[in-house]
């Protein structure tokens, strides 16, 4: 599932690209015909992120978006191709046009069904509005092993399974280890990592934690196995110790147990 800098960097990419003009939007597949024909020929005046979810303002009706595990955008120059498979939604603008395969969610939502969906999510790291204080309060009440509190899109939104398992191993923290035994300057330390490691990967569109002077080559040019430390990797880049993997939280964690000592 793609994590929050993925969908940061689409509501940024789609609001360059596709905001300010009127769209023609439909449904090749027909399973969103009622809300194309709500939005073909409106402008679009926003695309947001929260988390995992995008959200596009066409004057006053918001499209939401989440792409789940299976969800895809697809982009095109405008006039776009034959649709590709199960289309859900299709956006063709004057120079460029998006096809939406496979979301788990595609839905026009009303204004209080929108703030009501905010309510639900936890603070978003990337977002300039972001209040660290809401995760602080909910972290040092709870009781939970801090592996799956940054699961918990109620707590934290946008941190997926890599993120988890790599900011974890930078700070030395066990996946395992009680959220409430954290203390103030180790949540600090966990928010501004994590808040880096976004910014990082929204700007490449992709995940990268490796420092560029360990692995001499700029940021661009790394490899899918020089840009992480410890997701699914077998020794660690740390101590050279094994890595170990079990479930938590429904998804496999990775962590060292030398360096990551519960």
């Amino acid at each position: 599932m793609p994590e929050g800098h993925t969908i940061h960097r689409l509501a940024a990419d789609h609001s360059r690209d596709f905001a300010g003009q009127k769209l023609a939007v439909s449904s090749p597949q027909g399973r969103f015909a009622y809300g194309a024909r709500q939005l073909d020929g409106r402008l679009l005046t926003s695309v947001q992120a929260h988390g995992k979810h995008l959200l596009y303002d066409w004057e006053g009706r918001t499209l939401h978006v989440h792409l789940g595990l299976y969800g895809k955008f697809r982009r095109h120059k405008s006039p776009p191709p034959e649709p590709r498979g199960a289309v859900r939604l299709r956006v063709i603008g004057a120079r460029l046009a998006f096809d939406l395969n496979g979301p788990t969610a595609c839905d026009i939502l009303t204004a209080p069904a929108v703030q009501s969906l905010l309510d639900r999510l936890g603070v978003d790291p990337l977002r300039a509005d972001a209040d660290p204080e809401k995760a602080w309060d909910r972290i040092r009440k709870s009781a939970t092993p801090i592996g799956s509190i940054l699961m918990n899109q109620k707590i934290i939104a946008g941190v997926g399974n890599v993120y988890r398992a790599e900011i974890l191993h930078l700070l030395q923290i066990h996946p395992e280890r009680k959220a409430n035994s954290l203390q103030r300057q180790e949540f600090d330390a966990l928010w501004q990592l994590t808040v880096r490691l976004l910014q990082i990967g929204k700007r490449y569109n992709r995940i990268i934690i490796a420092d560029p002077a360990d692995v001499g080559k700029p940021r661009a040019r790394m490899t899918r196995d020089e840009r992480l430390l410890v997701y699914k990797k077998a020794f660690c880049s740390r101590c050279d110790g094994p890595i170990e993997s079990w479930l938590l939280a429904a998804r496999k964690v990775f962590a060292c147990p030398r360096c990551q000592q519960k």
